[in-house]
């Protein structure tokens, strides 16, 4: 569906523009794939992050985790909804690891898939990540 055609509150259109920004502070000069995220927290405010590649391909560190790493140091702790973008038109989505680490800090939200474009796709983590392990089954 066309971005322009979603029904989307204003919090949803500056979560998709600010990732659809953060794609172009990424480091990709390996896959040469762009990824931008914006992460929604339950207090309103808005993290985002870009990928960051390595030529140690094991150290890049994906544009989600860069978003939620960005909220959970200025003490956020509860996600209400993520937005990825990309700069091909292809729809992202996010990886396994990503999926995992947007978990830790809720158990289902919002996501928000958009391309180059304006095409975008509304899923959410439970889908995403079904039957998902979480901080809730480590007894403390």
């Amino acid at each position: 569906m066309r971005l322009d055609k979603l029904n989307l509150n204003d919090n949803y259109r500056e979560l998709i523009a600010q990732a659809r920004e953060a794609c172009f502070n990424a480091y990709a000069p390996y896959s040469g794939y762009p990824v931008g995220a914006a992460v929604l927290w339950d207090s309103g405010r808005i993290t985002t992050g870009c990928n960051v590649e390595n030529a140690s391909y094991g150290l890049t560190v994906c544009a989600e985790r860069n978003a939620v790493f960005q909220g959970a140091a200025r003490g956020e702790r509860k996600i209400s909804a993520l937005a990825v973008a990309v700069l091909n038109d292809k729809i992202p989505s996010p990886c396994g690891a990503c999926r995992q680490v947007i978990r830790e800090f809720c158990s289902d939200c919002d996501i928000l898939l958009i391309n180059s474009r304006g095409e975008i796709a509304r899923t959410s983590l439970k889908t995403l990540l079904p039957d998902s392990f979480g901080p809730e089954f480590i007894g403390k």
